[in-house]
Parts: structure tokens; C-alpha cells; sequence
């Protein structure tokens, strides 16, 4: 084994745990949420602030830091990346109150930032046959973990107790950051300039005013002052971010980047694909945990209802080792289209056909080949789409649209399943049934927008709009490109 083959082993590995740690922690919480509620003695709209000041951490950080691993170095930015969410972990293990189990969790959603790293440091490290395969198995991971989360959390505290959702990824993260270390070169590849305060200020302002009112809608109400006053603040604000980001020397987020086709297109459908694997992963535990009494339900506990995801975990994360391959004999575009059309048959499927249990199995079992096929294929065609020096920034933004998709789908989700309680205060079941059929339209909406994506296959990147003047700045930025897409599509045995 050489010994460049050995360190890109090291800096997989490291990747693997530090993106595993980070995309469990999204999760892991939310199907104990009623124990951490009972734990502190707050009420419910207390506790819904622990996932909230995640998600907005999450949301805001990982544009951000993937920009500053540009800029900065990617292994120095992905140290201090893992060092904050192990610190996080510790303090949320050791939380004697809920405001410090809150203040804990935005510590955790700092941890965002390993998404964009990881693949910048993908792209500029590995060697050409594997870099394909390694960007699609670290996409895999970040798609399954919300999943895995929610299975593993409350196996997690029936077996080790509730500090442990935390005592667990504090340790995993720990051991990547030394591996980060240790073992992971710092990239040469850079963006020259210095970072802009205002672009990044008014970035954070827009996501917080927007994914706030989304969030806490159904406690605040969707009329209140404080939902369409911070709604018009994210209007006003993104429009704001725009104008500056166009203007300032040095941008925060390459505008014309966003443009191109591979990137605008990903984008689009990271939000749709985010907006129906969240909420169907929030909702599908609590509608197996609704009691038989009601008509529907089947009387499952947490540890129950999380073991129903476990399927769509496993074929996701499956996939993810074949995407490469599948995508250098048919392109990218019928990878993701194929991917988003069977999550919109699982939804389908649910909506109008969940009586027993088998039925959701199987349905949730196309969903995680389908999600694996989008996830894994959108993370190759944003990083084929632009040169290396933006690679942080624009994967960071394609995570981040997902979680932002995801935001809403939920809250969109939970008005619906909650529009119309029965005799018992439960959902009726025609709330369920109508929320994952909006959730397959919004899918197929998804494989709509997938058919523009540009067609990428190992020898070159086809993108022949004829509306997009930004598809190609230069020859520099092109011959990147090309090169990156030869090397990420490409699958070899020796990249196998």
C-alpha cells in the first residue's frame, strides 16, 4: 500500500465518523423529545426550542464554515468543526437545565459544517477512481442519518440511559478530531480574498428569520405578529443578501456560481427531497405509535415505531456504494429523476396503504433505495458543477437547502396531520393519508425540477442551456470541471 493510499484510508475513515456524528445527533433526539420534556419539567413548547436551536445553528453554519474551509483550509476549519460538537455533546450530556441543554445544541449544529468540508477535502485529496465512490458513500451518510437517528434513539435510552444520546457522538467526534489531526492533509486549494462581514451577517439573518416562524409556526400560530413579521424580515433580508453579494468585491456566495445549471437544479431538488424524507421521517413513528383505538395506530413504542426506518437506512446507505457506477452508465440526471420518482411512490404508497405494518416496510424500504439514489448523485453533480476553490460553499448551500426543505415540510406536515383531531384528540386518519400524498407531489415536483439537471458522465460535464451565459466562465474553471468530473464519476476496480 502506498502511502498516498494509505492517508486517503485515514481521511475517509475520519470523514465517516465525523459525518456519522453529526448526522445522528440531528436526530437522535427527536423521538425522546416527550422524556427530555418530563426530564426538566417544561412544557411542550420548551422543548421544541431543542430542536429548533439546532436547526437553526445547523442552518446557518454550514454555508458559512464551508465558505471559511475555502478560504482558510478545510482540514484547520474541519478540526474546529468536530472539536465544537464534541464539545456540544459534552455539555448537552452534562446539562442541568434546559436552557443549557439549548445552548448545548447550537454548540452541536456548528457540527454542519462537516458536510462541505468533507466533500472539499474529498475533491481535492483522494485520487481519481475513488473520489466517485468516496463523495457518494459520505453523501449516503448525511442522507440516512436523520433515519438512523430516529431509530437508534430510543434504543439508545432504554438500553444506556438519555446521556448517553450524547456521551456516544461526544466520543466518535473526539476520535475524529484526532484522526482529523493526525491523519488529514491540509488542502492547497484556496479562495483568494478575504471574507465579507455583511454578506455573512445578512446571510444569518435571512435563514434565522425564515426557519424561526417555520419552525415554531404551530406553537406561535401562523398568524401571530411574530410568524409574518419575521417572514417579511426573510424576504427583505434575502433580498438584501443579493444585492450585496453582487456587489462586493469579494462575495461571501459566488452569485454567478449559483447560476449555473448543476448547481441551481441540485438546488432545487435538495430543498423538494428535504421537504418529503423529513416529515415522512418525523410522522411515520408517530403514526405507528397512534393507539389502535383510534382506527389506524398500532400502539408501537419509540424503540418500536424508529425500527420501521431502519429499512430505508440500510437501502440508502447500500446504494450509495453502486451510485457512482450507476451514474457513469447512465448520467446523473436519470440517477436522480429514477431516485426522486421512487420516494414518490413510497409516499403514495403510504398515504393509501398503511394497514399493516408489512406494507409500510415495503414502502419504506423503495424510499431508502430512492433517497439513496438522489442524495449520493446530487453531492457528484454540485461538486462537478464548480471550480475546487468553491467546492465548501456549494455544498454547504445544497445541504443546506435540504434542511431548509426539510423545515418546511415538516411544518407543513404537522398543519396538515393536525388540522383535524377526533373524539379522542388524536389526528384523524385522513390527515396522515392526505400529508404523505402532498409529500409524493412535492417528490414528484422534486424529479420535475431533476429533469434540468446537466448531464454528467465520467468523460464530461453537458451543459448546453442555452439560458445559462454562467455555464462555463472560463477555460481555467472548465478544465477543473472536466477534471473533477473524469475523477468523481469515474469507478474502477481499484476504486470499488
Amino acid at each position: 500500500m502506498t502511502s498516498s493510499r494509505a492517508r486517503q484510508r485515514m481521511t475517509f475513515a475520519v470523514l465517516t465518523l465525523a459525518v456519522t456524528s453529526f448526522t445522528l445527533l440531528q436526530s437522535l433526539i427527536i423521538p425522546v423529545l416527550p422524556l427530555v420534556q418530563e426530564h426538566y419539567g417544561v412544557n411542550q413548547n420548551t422543548v421544541t426550542w431543542v430542536v429548533t436551536a439546532y436547526l437553526l445553528s445547523a442552518s446557518i453554519c454550514t454555508p458559512l464554515l464551508g465558505r471559511f474551509g475555502d478560504a482558510l483550509g478545510k482540514k484547520r476549519m474541519l478540526v474546529l468543526v468536530l472539536i465544537a460538537l464534541a464539545a456540544g455533546s459534552l455539555m448537552a450530556a452534562l446539562a442541568p437545565t434546559i436552557g443549557w441543554l439549548i445552548v448545548a445544541r447550537v454548540i452541536q449544529g456548528m457540527g454542519g459544517g462537516v458536510l462541505p468540508l468533507s466533500f472539499g477535502i474529498i475533491r481535492d485529496e483522494f485520487e481519481d477512481p475513488r473520489r466517485g465512490n468516496a463523495l457518494s458513500i459520505i453523501a449516503s451518510l448525511a442522507a440516512v442519518g436523520f433515519g438512523v437517528g430516529i431509530v437508534a434513539g430510543g434504543a439508545i435510552v432504554d438500553l444506556l440511559g438519555y446521556e448517553w444520546l450524547f456521551w456516544l457522538p461526544m466520543i466518535v467526534t473526539a476520535i475524529a478530531a484526532a484522526g482529523a489531526v493526525l491523519g488529514v492533509p491540509e488542502s492547497p486549494v484556496r479562495t483568494p480574498g478575504r471574507i465579507p462581514a455583511l454578506p455573512a451577517v445578512l446571510l444569518a439573518g435571512w435563514l434565522t428569520s425564515l426557519l424561526l416562524p417555520i419552525s415554531q409556526g404551530t406553537v406561535w400560530g401562523w398568524s401571530s405578529p411574530w410568524v409574518i413579521g419575521l417572514l417579511v424580515a426573510a424576504v427583505v433580508l434575502f433580498a438584501t443578501w443579493i444585492r450585496v453579494e453582487l456587489r462586493v468585491p469579494v462575495p461571501l456566495i459566488d452569485m454567478r456560481m449559483m447560476r449555473r445549471r448543476g448547481v441551481w437544479t441540485t438546488n432545487l431538488v435538495a430543498a423538494g427531497v428535504g421537504f418529503g424524507m423529513f416529515a415522512a421521517f418525523a410522522f411515520l413513528p408517530q403514526l405507528l405509535q397512534t393507539p389502535a383505538s383510534a382506527g389506524y395506530g398500532f400502539d408501537a413504542t419509540i424503540s418500536e415505531s424508529g425500527r420501521l426506518l431502519a429499512p430505508s437506512a440500510i437501502a440508502s446507505f447500500l446504494v450509495g456504494f453502486a451510485t457512482a457506477a450507476l451514474m457513469r452508465r447512465f448520467g446523473a440526471r436519470l440517477v436522480i429523476v429514477t431516485g426522486a420518482l421512487l420516494n414518490a411512490a413510497a409516499f403514495a404508497s403510504i398515504a393509501l396503504f398503511h394497514d399493516a405494518t408489512w406494507q409500510l416496510y415495503a414502502a419504506i424500504t423503495v424510499q431508502g433505495v430512492g433517497g439513496g439514489l438522489v442524495f449520493a448523485s446530487l453531492a457528484n453533480v454540485v461538486i462537478a458543477s464548480v471550480p475546487a476553490h468553491q467546492t465548501g460553499v456549494a455544498s454547504g448551500m445544497n445541504a443546506n437547502l435540504r434542511t431548509i426543505g426539510g423545515s418546511i415540510g415538516s411544518a407543513v406536515m404537522a398543519g396538515i396531520v393536525t388540522a383535524q383531531l377526533g373524539p379522542t384528540g388524536l389526528p384523524v386518519e385522513r390527515g396522515y393519508t392526505i400529508g404523505f400524498l402532498v409529500l409524493a407531489l412535492a417528490m414528484f415536483l422534486a424529479a420535475i425540477a431533476a429533469t434540468r439537471i446537466p448531464e454528467i458522465r465520467p468523460d464530461r460535464l453537458l451543459d448546453a442551456s442555452p439560458d445559462d451565459e454562467h455555464a462555463d466562465v472560463d477555460s481555467a474553471v472548465d478544465g477543473a470541471v472536466d477534471g473533477a468530473v473524469d475523477a468523481g464519476l469515474a469507478t474502477t476496480p481499484a476504486g470499488r
